[in-house]
Order: C-alpha cells, then sequence, then structure tokens
C-alpha cells in the first residue's frame, strides 16, 4: 500500500523552516534598521504567493495520491476475489475427488453383494459413514416385487440396525414417490409441503431436515434412498447432489441382486408351481437325515401322486392340466406352513413333502388331511367342475436311516395306495 506521510511531513518541515529563517533575519534586520520595513513587508508577501502555490501543488498531489489508493484498493479488492474464487474451486474440486473415491469404494462393495438382503445391510451402512454424522438415519426402501407395496428394506442409524414404526414410508417418501424427483428438506417445521403434526403421529421419530433420492430402472421406481436428522439444515444441494449419485448406483445393484434372486428361484424351484425342484429336495434330503440323527427325532416323508392326471390333459388338455398342478399346490402350500417344512414337485403330478421333527403318527394326520382337501377342492376346468383325488405314501426315518431307502419306503406305500384303489393314505412298514 501507498504511504505518502514521510515526504509529506519532510516537505511541510522544509516550507516551514524557508518561511520562519528570513522572516526571523527580517524582524531582526527590521529592528536594527526601520527603514527596512518595506523589504520587510514585500518579503513576507513574496512568502505568502509562494506559500500559496506550495498549497495548491500540495492539493494536486493529494488528489492524486487518493487516486492511486483508490485504484490500489480496487486492484486488491479484484485480487482477493479472485484468489477467493480460486480456492472455492480448489476446495471444490477437493471434495469431488474425495466423493470419487468414496463412490469408487461404494461400487466396489455394491458390486461383491449378491443378495438383496446383503446389498441392502451393507448400504446402509457405508451411506451412514459416508454422512458420516451419529445421529443421521439412513433408510433404504423397496417395492415388494409381488405385491407391488413400499417397504423398508434396511435402516441404520449409527452403527445399529433400527426398528421404524413407519414401515411403508411417510408423507416425505410418499412425495418423492408420487414426483419421482429428488426431495431436500432443510426444516421440516418451516416447510409449507408438509403437515409436520401429521408426520409426528405416523412416526415418534424427530426429523427435521432430510435428504431423499428415487431409485430408478429407466421409467420405473425401485425403491427410495433416504436420509434424515433430527436437526435443522443439517443437509445441503451438494449432499442431495451426492445422494442422488448414490441413488443411481444403488438401483443397478438393487437390479442385480434382484435378478440374481430371480436366477437363484429359477434353479431351485419350478417355474409352473413355485415349488422347489427335486434336486433341491435331493440335498436338503441328506442334511435333514443328518440333522436327525443328531437331534436325535423323527423325521417324516410323504410322497403324494395325483389320480387319473393323465385323463385330465386327454379330455381337457394340457393346459387343464398346469391349472390343476398349480391348483393343488396352492394346497400344499397352504397346509404345511410350518417352519421347516419342505414342499417340492417331483415329476409330472407327483409332489413330496418333507416334514422335519415330525413323529410318523403326525404325518400320517397331516397326510389324511391333505387328501381330503385336495378330494374337497372344486376344480372348474372348460366350464365344468371337477375334483381331482390324490394317494400319499408315508414312511419316516423311523423305518430307515438312509435317505435313499426313505424314498423306497414311500414309494412302497404309495403303491400299496394305488393298488387299493387310490385316494388314500398308507403307511410304510
Amino acid at each position: 500500500m501507498f504511504k505518502p506521510k514521510k515526504p509529506l511531513s519532510r516537505l511541510y518541515a522544509l516550507v516551514v523552516f524557508s518561511f520562519l529563517v528570513p522572516l526571523i533575519a527580517f524582524f531582526i534586520y527590521a529592528a536594527k534598521y526601520p527603514a527596512a520595513f518595506f523589504f520587510l513587508a514585500a518579503a513576507l508577501l513574496t512568502n505568502i504567493i509562494l506559500l500559496m502555490a506550495f498549497h495548491r501543488r500540495l492539493s494536486r498531489r493529494q488528489a492524486t495520491i487518493s487516486l492511486q489508493k483508490e485504484e490500489y484498493f480496487e486492484k486488491t479488492n479484484m485480487l482477493k476475489a479472485e484468489l477467493e474464487k480460486e480456492w472455492q474451486s480448489i476446495e471444490s474440486f477437493r471434495r469431488k475427488i474425495i466423493n470419487y473415491s468414496q463412490l469408487k469404494d461404494l461400487t466396489e462393495k455394491l458390486s461383491m453383494c449378491l443378495s438383496l438382503e446383503e446389498t441392502s445391510n451393507m448400504l446402509s451402512i457405508e451411506v451412514n459413514r459416508l454422512f458420516g454424522h451419529q445421529d443421521i438415519t439412513v433408510i433404504l426402501y423397496l417395492f415388494h416385487s409381488k405385491t407391488g407395496e413400499l417397504g423398508i428394506s434396511s435402516s441404520q442409524r449409527g452403527h445399529a440396525q433400527i426398528n421404524l414404526k413407519a414401515k411403508k414410508g411417510d408423507f416425505f417418501d410418499q412425495w418423492v414417490v408420487k414426483t419421482l424427483h429428488p426431495l431436500l428438506v432443510e426444516d421440516a417445521n418451516s416447510d409449507f409441503r408438509f403437515d409436520v403434526d401429521k408426520i409426528s403421529l405416523e412416526d415418534s421419530r424427530e426429523v427435521r431436515s432430510l435428504i431423499s433420492a428415487p431409485l430408478m430402472e429407466g421409467n420405473k421406481i425401485l425403491g427410495l434412498l433416504r436420509v434424515d436428522s433430527p436437526l435443522p439444515q443439517h443437509f445441503t444441494t451438494d449432499d442431495l447432489r451426492f445422494l442422488r449419485t448414490i441413488a443411481d448406483l444403488t438401483s443397478i445393484a438393487v437390479e442385480n441382486a434382484q435378478l440374481y434372486q430371480r436366477l437363484e428361484e429359477l434353479a431351485i424351484k419350478d417355474g409352473l408351481t413355485g415349488l422347489y425342484l427335486r434336486r433341491y429336495w435331493a440335498s436338503r434330503l441328506e442334511e435333514e437325515m443328518a440333522r436327525s440323527i443328531r437331534g436325535k427325532y423323527e423325521l417324516s416323508f410323504l410322497l403324494i401322486d395325483l389320480d387319473r392326471f393323465k385323463q385330465y390333459n386327454d379330455t381337457f388338455g394340457h393346459i387343464a392340466g398346469d391349472i390343476v398342478l398349480r391348483q393343488v399346490s396352492q394346497i400344499l402350500m397352504e397346509h404345511f406352513s410350518r417352519p421347516g417344512d419342505l414342499i417340492c414337485r417331483y415329476g409330472g403330478e407327483e409332489f413330496c413333502v418333507l416334514l422335519p421333527d415330525c413323529p410318523k403318527p403326525k404325518a400320517a394326520v397331516l397326510a389324511e388331511e391333505l387328501r381330503k382337501k385336495i378330494q374337497d377342492r372344486q376344480i372348474i376346468l372348460r366350464r365344468q367342475k371337477t375334483n381331482i383325488t390324490a394317494s400319499i405314501g408315508v414312511a419316516s426315518s423311523r423305518d430307515t436311516c438312509l435317505k435313499e431307502e426313505l424314498l423306497i419306503k414311500a414309494d412302497e406305500a404309495l403303491y400299496q395306495a394305488k393298488e387299493g384303489g387310490r385316494n388314500r393314505v398308507c403307511l410304510a412298514s
């Protein structure tokens, strides 16, 4: 900065000195020689004229210095603004590098998850870590593939999973689903779009600010990813932009997990009936047999065959036969609903049921109840009411401890039921 104080002070001292020295000399001279008063007055007038000229020159120089100072200040402010802008750009670029690095890590972790549950849990933990605050809550909502309803897939606060009251989302989530747009709420108490009183009735948690982004697959919404906080003004537009990028990655991961789940189901389940296939039953049978031996409990096995099923195909066609198979499968799934019960399509019109921790007498009762349910179910085929019956063979680990012999025993019991007139239950001997 330009500082004119020292040069001007020297100049003032020089002027004062040049004015006082002659003046003092003239007064001394005039005191000795009164006739020299005229010369003294002339000298004073000359000094006054010189002083006025100096004052004028000094004013011009001060004006010039003031203009220079203003120019310097203006240039300084411009340089400060440019430096601040550069620092903001550098800081923004630094944050982007950090975010891209974090997104790279997130992408790698998502690619390692196969199941939908694993994907959801890992995502909640990572998003919570990325936003780095112990009070925030991360919620992943997904639409159920069969019911089409929105439901919580995972929820995380800090390092722990939490159980939320609003299982299908609140007003904020419904807004995102309806508009298909990301949402930023800086303060829920002052946001005119939402009624906070109704929200508090749905969920006891205090939510003052949040960001939320839909998970999109083309024009279809898979769910939404939400981060909320009990503190107002906790999130910014940059946070929402970052969450949208995470949501895009999540959409791909969720879609892949759903496809993997579907492929896994196709590999072990029958496409027509939705029941497990024979090869899956064979692997489970070996495990359950070993478990029954270790646990010293009885395991039962049912082999079911639909009576005269070929006549249905010949009379009504193969499409009608598929309808019958689906109806019987539905009865089986409704009847055997205990955890651990395994229902399979054994092949063609044959089904089998594996009942862990089920004694043979109890299995016989369940088989008889099943037979009656199948017999009583009316099926309409080409506008004709018809009924179908089934023969059932029952065997258990009490008959044999080998899986191959268990199947043979059940097959022999089924053969007895067929030979005995069909539509009956026979036990292996």
